[in-house]
């Protein structure tokens, strides 16, 4: 950082995570069409509704609703699904694309090198796991955390659909390009994306890079420190997080 610049706490949460030392493997390429060979046929899910999260347990009505689901390739080869977790009362969703390694091991999103770097990010602007909610658009991870193909993300979007109408989220923030084109159903590119929110169905959706990416990508620390301060800035005129205990 050039002397004299303003102390940046994105950029503190990287340096001190030791981002020099950080290396990741390109995921594997997918088969043709997005899907691996030889892959079972993702089917659409069937998900029960069930009532807000204002409205005792439905989150977990909902995760115990789907069992140990295996409507699509991806569960053939998971460890374990990653519903989520996180306050749903406190009106701030972040959606990743999918479970990791770490991820498949503990049934829980964002607990690997990414996941201790968005803690850090989501620090910088006074929030962490207690007062926002966590998912994936695909709860399952892929093999080689390849891309999930277009079919297991649509078998997998009624899943995140009714998370979305359980949360009522005051703002959802799509964390990479697999969610933000997802959510936002579009194939724009996430540069194209980024600077601006986006409305879905009233709830705002703002975009940003998914944290594995910094950990590639040096020079994407500036603009997602950029999002979180307008992040941050819509978060404070809106009144969130919202007050109010987990559930």
């Amino acid at each position: 950082m050039p002397a004299g610049s303003i102390r940046d706490p994105l950029w503190d949460a990287v340096r001190s995570f030791g981002l020099e030392a950080v290396h990741i493997r390109r995921a594997p390429s997918a088969g043709p069409g997005g899907a691996p060979p030889g892959g079972v046929p993702a089917t659409a899910v069937e998900v029960p509704a069930v009532e807000s999260a204002r409205d005792g347990e439905p989150l977990e009505s909902l995760r115990r609703s789907l069992g140990e689901c295996r409507r699509c390739r991806l569960g053939e080869t998971r460890l374990n699904p990653v519903f989520g977790e996180g306050n749903p009362r406190s009106g701030v969703l972040l959606v990743g694309e999918g479970p990791g390694a770490s991820e498949d091991e503990s049934g829980r999103p964002f607990v690997g090198r990414a996941g201790q770097l968005l803690d850090r990010i989501l620090a910088s602007i006074e929030l962490d796991r207690n007062s926002c909610f966590i998912a994936n658009v695909v709860k399952c991870r892929p093999p080689g955390n390849r891309v999930p193909s277009s079919d297991e993300i649509e078998a997998c979007g009624g899943i995140l659909e009714e998370q979305i109408r359980i949360l009522q989220p005051g703002v959802i923030v799509a964390l990479g390009a697999t969610a933000a084109t997802h959510l936002l159903r579009t194939r724009q590119g996430i540069n194209s994306l980024r600077n601006r929110f986006h409305d879905r169905g009233g709830i705002p959706v703002l975009v940003t890079y998914h944290p594995a990416a910094l950990l590639r990508t040096d020079a994407l620390k500036r603009p997602v420190w950029d999002d979180m301060k307008r992040l941050r800035e819509f978060m404070q005129g809106a009144g969130l997080p919202r007050n109010g205990s987990d559930g």
